[in-house]
């Protein structure tokens, strides 16, 4: 067998015609079709804490524009609105300005870094459980699911003669879909806008075409990417899975297949023993592909940890279903360590679990110190914010008694629900006095008003008499004190001179 296993390596003889390479002049298509993904039903814990989960978040983002939140008189009631025509972020109790856009800054490093400690803890969990795409999905799957059947169903839909059933099935399902996507792009909407007051707009057919058009962007959007689009969002559009692997480490939680334990991969025989099976050096797993079959993103994850996986735990379930049925423990696939894996591959105990590590301890330093920071800047935020714009055209005017003036628009940011008066002086130029547009008594310090939770704009101007040492640019202090309670505000600015 040896020598007929050489000879069949050697070259052909002489006289026969060396084999031809078939060559073709329609070159080979640069990326590969997309293949449709049908994934399997599954049943087990983690499917009901991604229904659980789905469901919960689908509630949560339906129902939170119709929470009421108690104001007072001419302010908006709803709980969270983000109210773009009178630039105001209202949250519960919360209320930002404009000026407020550090929250959203803090906001944003908190929602990443949050990311990176789960992440580091057990891998792509925001995605197999709370991402949007990976809830809508889950959401338009299990409609599909309800009208056309399972896995196996679907398959033979698709490849069956398009018939009057095929019709009434994936129209059924299109109009389903379209539905939900539809309250979605209203729900989206209900943030932006008073939800109840839109809704009676709607009932009177009169919902403003800006409203009109982000409902049906959204609605074509929620469509297009939880109906078609799916696993592709996650594996193509979505830059997370290339970050992640930076993020990970041998002590984070990842869904791992024990090829220690169910390698060499093997159907089970009828009749066939374990006994019998562990002598003929095959493992526990029986290659049924089950955890292929109920992967929303089609890949297999005994080919070990992959950019693809969302760590959603469906292929655990499908594995330990067939584990019981067979008699075998559970466990084949699981969420595990790298290091434990490696420690259990050679019959060695593993290390416990370590929550606590480096880089996850510095990932809550980090959001400790940024949730921190801006818990006490809304503790702390002032009911008033003043800004300071001086003229630049001209940049002073020297009068006709030698003095130098140089004027000022102040912005008054009045953030409590009472009007408010501030009594403006200034500090900087010697002798330096302050009018404001409209008149003042000679010598008395001017009071600007501001209208409560609104922005009032005054016109100021700042003297320096004729003779005073003032340098080209001298530093210049605006103080407001407020009348009612004594709180002083300032603003710098400069004071500019020949």
């Amino acid at each position: 067998m040896q020598n007929l296993a050489r000879s069949s390596s050697l070259p052909p003889p002489p006289s026969a015609p060396a084999p031809s390479t078939p060559t073709s002049s329609t070159p080979a298509p640069f990326y590969a079709p997309h293949q449709k993904i049908y994934p399997k039903a599954a049943r087990g814990r983690f499917r009901r804490i991604k229904s659980a989960l789905m469901v919960g978040l689908l509630a949560l983002f339906m129902l939170l524009p119709w929470l009421r939140w108690d104001r007072g008189a001419g302010l908006p009631n709803q709980a969270i609105l983000f109210d773009l025509d009178s630039q105001r972020f209202y949250l519960f109790a919360l209320e930002l300005w404009p000026q407020h856009i550090y929250y959203l800054t803090g906001a944003m490093i908190l929602a990443a870094v949050g990311l990176f400690l789960a992440t580091a803890l057990a891998g792509r969990v925001w995605c197999g459980y709370t991402c949007p795409q990976t809830v809508w999905t889950d959401l338009y799957v299990k409609v599909e699911e309800w009208i056309e059947g399972d896995r196996g169903a679907r398959i033979r839909l698709d490849k069956g003669p398009r018939n009057a059933g095929w019709l009434a099935k994936k129209t059924a399902k299109h109009a389903v879909w379209l539905l939900i996507a539809l309250a979605t792009g209203a729900s989206a909407l209900f943030y932006f806008v008073d939800a109840p007051g839109y809704v009676a707009d709607l009932l009177r057919f009169q919902p403003g075409p800006v409203a009109t058009g982000w409902i049906l962007f959204m609605t074509a959007c929620t469509y297009a990417m939880a109906g078609f689009m799916r696993e592709q969002m996650c594996v193509y559009v979505c830059p997370w899975p290339r970050i992640q692997a930076a993020l990970l480490d041998d002590e984070s939680l990842t869904v791992t297949y024990q090829d220690w334990r169910g390698d060499g991969r093997a159907p089970l025989r009828k009749e066939q023993s374990w006994a019998e099976r562990s002598a003929e050096g095959l493992g526990d797993c029986i290659d049924c592909k089950a955890c292929v079959q109920v992967c929303p993103t089609g890949i297999d994850i005994r080919d070990g940890l992959q950019m693809d996986c969302i760590s959603c735990g469906l292929c655990i379930d499908a594995c330990d279903d067939v584990m019981g049925r067979i008699g075998r423990p559970g466990g084949l696939i699981r969420y595990d360590t790298q290091s434990a894996q490696e420690a259990k591959a050679v019959a060695r105990k593993p290390a416990p679990y370590r929550l606590v590590r480096p880089r996850t301890i510095i990932y809550s330093l980090v959001m400790l110190v940024v949730g921190g920071m801006m818990t006490l800047g809304v503790l702390l935020e002032p009911t008033v914010d003043v800004s300071v714009l001086r003229d630049r055209a001209p940049l002073y005017v020297t009068l006709s008694d030698g003095a130098i003036q140089n004027s000022y628009t102040v912005k008054i940011s009045n953030m409590t629900r009472a009007p408010q008066g501030y009594r403006l002086t200034v500090s900087g130029p010697r002798g330096a006095t302050v009018t404001a547009a409209g008149g003042n008594a000679d010598g008395a310090a001017p009071v600007l008003g501001a209208e409560p939770d609104t922005v009032q704009t005054h016109r100021v101007h700042v003297r320096a008499p004729s003779g005073a040492a003032v340098a080209g640019s001298t530093p210049l202090t605006l103080t407001l004190t407020r009348l009612s309670d004594g709180v002083v505000h300032q603003a710098e600015t400069v004071f500019l001179a020949p």
